[in-house]
Order: C-alpha cells, then sequence, then structure tokens
C-alpha cells in the first residue's frame, strides 16, 4: 500500500493525559475534532473521553464550513466530505460514487476551503479554534474490525467490504490530511489509542506547531481588566532592547519587528537575524518573517543559504535541527536544542533552552536593514540591466533574431553534452564537477521570480566566476494564471531573458526542455492551445524567420542533467529499460523523450506513473553512486508550497516549482546537501525599468 506519511510522523514529545488518552499538552480539551475512514475506531475514542456521541458531517468544499452547527459540539467525530475530480459534489468514502470509481478518484484539493487565520482585528482565528485528530490505524487492523462487526448487526459502510478498499480510505484520508497540514491547520494523528499521538514534520521545515511543546495560557476575560489590557496591547512584556553591548539573556525575550538587524551569539557560533522586507511592495502586504545566516553569507566563491521564520512560526534552533545545521553549520558548542524563536507578527519572542553556553544578543550598527538590501541589491539590478542591454523588455525584431541566432549556433557546439553518432549534442548534460548547482522548476512565465533569483544570494556574481551552475527544468514559458493564460508576452520576454543568460554564462546556465517548450497543438491548459498561441504572438511580433529559429532551439535542448550532485529530468525518469547510449540519442525517440517530459509519479490515481524502481534504475544508467538526489518539476504537489523532498517516501526524490505569485523557490549545493531556498516576490521588472 502507499503510504504518503511514511518516514514524516514524529510522536509528539510532550503529551498529557485527558480521560486515559496521551494527547498533545498544548491541545486544550474543547478544540478536538477527531476524524477518519470507517472503522478507526472514533466512535469508541468518542465514548472513551466522553465527547458528544452523535456523529458529524462537515463538506470540506462548503465556504464557511468551520461555522457549521456539527463543530459547535466538541470533542465529536466527524466524517469529511472531499472534492474529487469529475464530482460537483462533496464525497465521503463510503459514498456509492467513491466506492465504485475505477481508477480511483483524484482528490481536487483546488476546492477544499481554509479556515481564516484571523489576522484582523476583531476577526476570528478558526484555524487555532479546531485541532483535527485523524486516527488512522493500520489497513489490516480496520479491515479485521469492520468484518468482525458485520457479525453484530448491519453495517451499510461494510457491504462488499475488501481490504483493498480500506487501503484506498486510508490512503484518501491521509492526503487530506497532509493538505491541511500544509495549509496552515492544526493537524495531528495516531494509529491507535494506546500510543503517543505524531505530528507531521516533512524533511526541510523547521517549525514545530505550538501545540504540540507548550500550553498555550488562557487569554484573559474581556470581563476584567487583564482581558482589555492585552487586547489593545497594555498587558506586560518582557521587551528586551538590543544595544551594541554583548548582553546574556535568560527567561522569556520579546525582540521588535524595528527594520533592524541583529547577531545572536552561541558560544562561539555568530548568527545574523535580518527582518525579511521585500522591495517595491506595499507595506500592508508585507509578511513580517525573518532571515537567518552567518556572517559570510553572501560569497562569490561558494553561496551560502540561509533559514526563514515564518510569522507564526516557532523553531528550535540547535544541532539536532537538522534543516538548519545543514545550512549555518552549527559548531560543537551549539547544543542540541539551543534556545527557541516564536515569530509573533514580526516580533521575536526568544527563550534560551541550554544554559551551558547560554544565548547572548548584540547590535553591531544601527542602520535600518531596508537601506542595506537597497544599496547591495542595487549592483545586481544594474548588472541585469548590462546583461540584458537595456530595460527587461520584450527585444525588437532584429535584436530578438540575430540574439536567438547566436543562442543555436552555441548550442550545436556545447562541449558538456556527449554527442550523438551524428556529432550533434545529445540530450544528456554531464555537468561532471565543475562548480556547485542551483536548480530551479517550472517558472511558467513569472519573470519577477526569474530576476529575483538572479538578484539574490550573490548568484549573478557567482555565475561570473563560475563557482555555480545554474539550471532550470524547462517550461520557463505559458502562465498558468488563470486571467493569463493566453498572454504570451511575459512567455516571450522570459525566453529573451533565458537567451541572455545563455549567450552571457554559456558553461555554467543551461535549460533543459519541459513539455511546454513546444508550438505543439496539445499544448493546453484548460482548453487553452498555448503552444498554438505562443508560435501566432512570435510570428506577429518578429516573423516566419524567428519563429523557425525558435522550433530549432527547441529541437537543440538537452532533456537530463547528470553530475555528482544530482540528476534530473522535467517530470520524471524513463519508465522503460533504456541505456546511456538511449538518453544521448533520446531526440529520435519520441515515446523516451515524451516520458521524461511528461511522465508523473505513480499515485493510486495514477497508476501508469513512475516508481522507486523506475528512478533507482535511471541512477544507475547514468552511472551515479547510491544517494544521489533525482530532481524534476512538472508537478506541484500543492497549492501551499514550492519544495518537496522524499516524495512518495522515496528517499532523495525531490520535486521543486519555481512559478509561484508568492515568490520563487530554488534547490542550492550547499556543501554535500541539496537545501530548499525560498523568496519573496517583488516586482522586479518595474523596479530594474526605473533604474536612472
Amino acid at each position: 500500500m502507499e503510504d504518503l506519511l511514511k518516514k514524516i510522523l514524529v510522536p509528539i514529545k510532550n503529551t498529557q493525559i485527558i480521560r486515559g488518552i496521551s494527547m498533545p499538552i498544548g491541545l486544550e480539551y474543547l478544540q478536538l475534532v477527531v476524524t477518519g475512514p470507517p472503522g478507526a475506531g472514533k466512535s469508541y475514542y468518542i465514548n472513551q473521553i466522553r465527547g458528544w456521541p452523535n456523529e458529524g458531517y462537515i463538506d470540506l468544499t462548503r465556504k464557511g464550513w468551520w461555522r457549521d452547527q456539527t463543530l459547535i459540539y466538541r470533542p465529536r467525530e466527524v466524517h469529511l466530505g472531499m472534492p474529487f475530480y469529475g464530482h460537483k459534489e462533496a464525497l465521503t468514502v463510503f459514498d456509492k460514487e467513491w466506492l465504485a470509481a475505477d481508477p480511483p478518484l483524484a482528490l481536487e484539493t483546488s476546492r477544499v476551503r481554509i479556515p481564516p487565520n484571523g489576522e484582523r482585528f476583531f476577526q476570528t482565528n478558526w484555524r487555532d479554534k479546531y485541532i483535527f485528530e485523524f486516527l488512522l490505524p493500520d489497513p489490516e487492523v480496520i479491515f479485521q474490525r469492520r468484518m468482525a462487526r458485520q457479525n453484530q448487526g448491519y453495517f451499510p459502510v461494510d457491504s462488499a467490504l475488501s481490504e483493498e478498499m480500506v487501503q484506498k480510505q486510508i490512503l484518501a484520508y491521509q492526503e487530506i490530511a497532509l493538505y491541511m497540514h500544509r495549509a496552515g491547520m492544526n493537524i495531528y494523528l495516531r494509529k491507535g489509542l494506546e500510543g503517543k499521538p505524531m505530528r507531521i514534520a516533512e524533511k526541510g521545515v523547521a517549525a514545530v506547531p505550538r501545540w504540540a511543546i507548550a500550553r498555550k495560557p488562557p487569554r484573559p476575560s474581556l470581563k476584567t481588566l487583564a482581558g482589555w489590557q492585552q487586547l489593545f496591547g497594555f498587558g506586560k512584556s518582557n521587551w528586551f532592547t538590543i544595544t551594541n553591548d554583548v548582553q546574556r539573556i535568560s527567561g522569556v525575550n520579546r525582540i521588535a519587528h524595528d527594520g533592524r538587524t541583529f547577531e545572536m551569539l552561541l558560544g562561539d557560533q555568530r548568527l545574523c537575524f535580518h527582518p525579511e522586507i521585500p522591495l517595491g511592495v506595499n507595506r500592508k502586504s508585507v509578511q513580517k518573517n525573518w532571515i537567518i545566516n552567518t556572517p559570510q553569507a553572501c560569497s562569490t566563491i561558494s553561496p551560502a543559504g540561509f533559514v526563514r521564520i515564518k510569522v507564526g512560526e516557532t523553531v528550535i534552533i540547535g544541532r539536532s535541527n537538522k534543516e538548519y545545521d545543514d545550512i549555518l553549520h552549527f559548531s560543537e558548542k551549539v547544543a542540541k536544542r539551543h534556545v527557541t524563536v516564536t515569530n509573533t507578527r514580526g516580533d521575536l519572542t526568544i527563550t534560551p533552552i541550554d544554559e551551558t553556553v547560554g544565548v547572548k544578543l548584540v547590535r553591531f550598527d544601527d542602520l535600518d536593514y531596508r537601506e542595506r538590501v537597497a544599496a547591495n541589491r542595487y549592483k545586481s539590478f544594474l548588472f541585469l540591466r548590462q546583461l540584458y542591454g537595456g530595460p527587461i523588455d520584450i527585444l525588437q525584431k532584429n535584436t530578438a533574431l540575430e540574439q536567438i541566432r547566436k543562442v543555436n549556433k552555441l548550442m550545436a557546439h556545447e562541449p558538456l553534452r556527449p554527442l550523438t553518432r551524428d556529432h550533434k549534442p545529445g540530450g544528456i548534460v554531464d555537468l561532471q564537477q565543475r562548480a556547485m548547482p542551483i536548480i530551479v522548476g517550472d517558472l511558467h512565465a513569472e519573470v519577477d521570480n526569474l530576476l529575483k533569483i538572479l538578484s539574490e544570494n550573490c548568484l549573478l556574481g557567482c555565475l561570473r566566476s563560475k563557482s555555480v551552475t545554474l539550471v532550470l527544468l524547462g517550461d520557463a514559458v505559458h502562465s498558468e494564471n488563470l486571467d493569463e493564460m493566453e498572454e504570451m508576452d511575459s512567455s516571450i520576454l522570459m525566453m529573451d531573458l533565458i537567451f541572455a543568460l545563455k549567450l552571457h554564462f554559456p558553461e555554467n546556465f543551461f535549460y533543459i526542455r519541459g513539455n511546454h517548450d513546444s508550438f505543439s497543438t496539445d499544448i493546453s491548459k484548460n482548453g487553452i492551445s498555448q503552444g498554438v498561441l505562443m508560435r501566432e504572438r512570435l510570428n506577429q511580433l518578429r516573423g516566419a524567420e524567428y519563429v523557425t529559429e525558435m522550433e530549432n532551439y527547441y529541437r537543440s535542448l538537452p532533456y537530463i542533467v547528470t553530475s555528482p550532485y544530482f540528476y534530473a529530468t522535467h517530470a520524471g525518469p524513463p519508465r522503460t529499460e533504456v541505456s546511456y547510449e538511449d538518453l544521448v540519442h533520446i531526440g529520435e525517440n519520441d515515446s523516451l523523450a515524451r516520458e521524461v517530459t511528461r511522465t508523473r509519479l505513480q499515485r493510486a490515481n495514477y497508476p501508469g506513473g513512475y516508481n522507486k524502481g523506475d528512478i533507482k534504475r535511471f541512477r544507475k544508467t547514468l552511472g551515479l553512486t547510491k544517494g544521489t538526489p533525482f530532481v524534476a518539476g512538472h508537478t506541484p504537489l500543492d497549492p501551499f508550497g514550492s519544495v518537496w523532498k522524499n516524495v512518495g517516501a522515496i528517499k532523495n526524490h525531490h520535486i521543486i516549482y519555481s512559478a509561484h505569485q508568492q515568490g520563487p523557490a530554488i534547490f542550492q549545493q550547499i556543501k554535500d546537501e541539496l537545501i530548499p531556498l525560498s523568496y519573496p516576490a517583488e516586482p522586479l521588472t518595474q523596479l530594474i525599468n526605473n533604474l536612472k
């Protein structure tokens, strides 16, 4: 059975006993909503903790379901109505339409309504009002229970029972649990009542839900003076003022989001804290996140990484936090759990855990971080204009034709691509050990996202020094935004930029082919033939000769990137047994080319997709060592993330998507790890073009 939660569940350490059941320490009894497939044991559980006895039902597709009368009475068991492709109405996993579907129905997560988090004044935080517990025993356990209870009476949900049906029902609940978790809702799981509850801890996500580590103090009633003081911010707070003198802290300390940077000293380890302030963004729209990096963060020799603490997150900084350790490289003097940091609407609450080494704070200057950001990135913006040859806008017809001719001439003699029988560059880019890779997923005409990636973390300087190799995994064109799918000018501008990058950095900039890199009539989204529209627009702007050159460019693109650090395609590995020579000559094999640009991961609703064995066989064909990460784009798993690691419970199998309007994501090699980094959106085309 496929297990979406395999290897990403960890026991919740701090628990409390409520009527004989172990629950998270921060959970309040009346927050609890219990759900799960038929036969999971929900009714017995609710009886055990003396909750409301009657079953409830909530339709996750209905606007305002969080106000449903069903949820007034808690703790309570509820059945979930979920959205599935091909069905207008929400279905439960025991509805006839769901049970009879073959192949199994695919969950349409875009129709799930997510409760508001109460960011506005006097707005209810509906997400914190409920904590959903998913009761998901092993399928064998549920199957045996349901078989046994058939002798005790008539249970319609147990008709035509099979273990395969139970497995599919559990998988559906796993998928909706993972989606709700990623959407920021309070989710935890358990297999049975006797064990500890578990939370989802995806690799690369350091935040721990606060209800899982500490009990929330009750909010004072508005019938009291303390309640009104807290409401208007007049309550007592241990605000800490950072000065130019090093100060050791103890207890709970609150640092204001004042636009300035400071350093945290953990023994001999120095961490720089910066408020993340995007340029050109309306101040009301800015999320008050914080960036943590080391003092040597930006270098043209070896770019470093950073970590982000988002609003509402609590993180534990220390050597046991693998994500932070991989990026910040903690010294031995840093404890495994050294300090906790919580971001509350931009203000940081810092609480030391290890008192042996302690925690010290210092501010080395009073320069507003916004001034630094503008000054540091100004040079990058100027270089981008110089690289492009002027304002970031669609090139004139003659200039564009000259540019693409130069690119196609360059593509005909790429040294890092093994040659085909007719001495042309083949389908593989073999990076060998030339430089540290930076990997970008689908961009889908989000020009500002590409400019953001280029202007951050000294990337342009690293490209010039050839210390990094920038790899784009295809599908840079064709917007996925509903109101922009027929607009092609942003796609044309994107390709103009990509051509400029290739001409300036021919040895360490590579673009591989995706399924949208074609004028084919079968390239469509929502019934819109984007490939055809792209051809028509190019022909209108630049003429038939340019269209022919673009077709030549598409044919010249590689399909596969390999290096000691990773290997990648746009969509997935070949599903069939192929040789290295087959991959070199992939341009002669339409079926193989289609596989690596269009395939998706094998799922219950997509049985024809690739699996762990295909990834392993592909790695061996390329002659790579065990543990080399495989990276693909093409298939974003949900609308909330940009990077998904160890997808499908397959170790070192990662998916990246860089086209979010909220900002792009990349994979960056830092020492021996591929580290995901993400950036907030900025209107960089406008900012760069406004430079004097």
